[in-house]
């Protein structure tokens, strides 16, 4: 599976970002995107990387950190093979580089998923 993150970029505080993920291809086992969990995770500098979201393969199970639920929102369009992340009300602390990732397994809130994306870096900054 090959991820392709974007949307990242320069946001003043308060402001409202939209992330997506891109996946094609297949697991090592044969999955396709819309058989899998997806997640959104982060790493801010110096700081380990961090769950931030995650949605199960047919969206019925979504889990967020506590540090961004009621101001992120993870979806997904199966069709598009797209996994997204409204991000509202951003504070300087949400600065980081923002990755997706697939887990062939269930849903789990942790960073023990199997395929990676490359990133895309959020600023929230004034």
């Amino acid at each position: 599976v090959q991820l392709q993150a974007s949307g990242g970029g320069l946001v003043q505080p308060g402001g409202s970002l939209r992330l997506s993920c891109a996946a094609s291809g297949r697991t090592a086992t044969g999955r396709t995107f819309n058989d899998c969990t997806m997640g959104w995770f982060r790493q801010a500098p110096g700081k380990e990387r961090e769950f931030v979201a995650g949605i199960s393969w047919r969206g019925g199970e979504i889990y967020y950190a506590d540090s961004v639920k009621d101001r992120f929102t993870i979806s997904r369009d199966n069709g598009k093979r797209t996994v997204y992340l409204q991000m509202n009300s951003l504070k300087s602390e949400d600065t980081a580089l923002y990755y997706c990732a697939v887990r062939e397994g269930a849903m789990v809130v942790s960073v023990q998923y199997d395929y990676w994306g490359q990133g895309t870096e959020v600023t929230v900054s004034s």
